[in-house]
């Protein structure tokens, strides 16, 4: 494995991203008040931070008052671009012509924004964007394709495309933990603990809102995977507002629950005649603001 050296000495859990046709959505932002399981939406704050035709996705804070997102232009080249909420203004971290950018992110060091980069030979492969606007880094050139990923302890769990798709870590040079297959496309830190969770969609049930994956935690320092319960049915984008409190969207609806509780308690419904079908999201427990990615309802 021909690693980088990095001044923040990183190494990646990585994610994969399957190349596919991209819907038109937009990202939304709602208002929130209280915290973790008390979690509650501002009626009415909601309101749309984009509005195109084209790909805006993947949000991702980066500190208290920016996030990063994957965003399309007319020609279908993704950049990763920076929203200032104290401003409302947009920038181009990347403009970038002859490569995609997809799930930016910022590594636990502070110093780069982390994309998966699909390059013009089609690989699919992390690098590193400093925050300065220096030149990027390849990690890992001998891991891909690569797509959805997230940190622990300066090192990074990635979900690789396979038959079936992996999830490994990369604890060091040639050192890859295995930790699980058949596992879906949310990859995450759970707050304040040594654990990535996932979805595996080789266990799931069917309920009527539709299928129900079961999520695992997985710790990196004992190596035990501990079963986190089912999945909102019909989702499968969670993040975490807290180490004890999920958060899951279906259609124009988010529902939370605490991770040893059985049932999904709805908090609220996105008011839009314009967008449907939440997937991914983002939440700033500073801004105190919720942001999801919805798709725009067809003309």
């Amino acid at each position: 494995m021909n690693n980088k050296i990095l001044a923040c000495t990183l190494s990646l859990v990585l994610g994969a991203f399957v190349a596919q046709a991209q819907t038109s959505t937009d990202l939304w932002e709602i208002k929130t008040k209280g915290k973790g399981k008390s979690l509650q939406l501002v009626s009415g704050s909601e309101k749309a931070i984009t509005d195109r035709v084209e790909y805006d996705n993947q949000p991702s804070f980066i500190n208290d008052y920016q996030m990063v997102f994957s965003a399309a232009d007319d020609k279908g080249n993704h950049d990763i671009i920076v929203y200032n909420f104290e401003s409302g203004k947009f920038t181009n971290l990347t403009k970038t012509g002859d490569r995609s950018e997809y799930s930016p992110r910022i590594t636990e060091c502070g110093q780069y924004i982390a994309a998966v980069v699909m390059e013009p030979d089609q690989k699919q492969r992390l690098w590193l964007y400093p925050t300065n606007f220096g030149e990027p880094e390849l990690l890992y050139d001998d891991i891909e394709p690569v797509g959805y990923y997230d940190w622990y302890d300066n090192k990074a769990a990635m979900f690789v495309l396979g038959e079936p798709h992996q999830l490994i870590y990369a604890r060091g040079r040639n050192d890859l933990v295995e930790m699980d297959e058949a596992i879906g496309r949310s990859i995450v830190r759970r707050p304040k603990t040594n654990q990535i969770t996932y979805l595996s969609t080789e266990n799931s049930a069917e309920l009527p809102d539709g299928k129900a994956f079961e999520m695992y935690g997985y710790d990196l320092e004992t190596m035990v995977k501990t079963d986190l319960g089912l999945s909102l049915a019909g989702s499968q984008d969670f993040i975490w507002l807290d180490k004890n409190t999920l958060m899951m969207g279906r259609e124009n609806s988010l529902y939370i629950r605490k991770w040893n509780e059985k049932n999904w308690e709805l908090i609220g419904t996105l008011e839009s005649e314009t967008h449907h079908g939440i997937t991914r999201l983002a939440y700033s427990p500073d801004l105190d603001v919720i942001v999801v990615a919805m798709e725009r309802n067809q003309q």
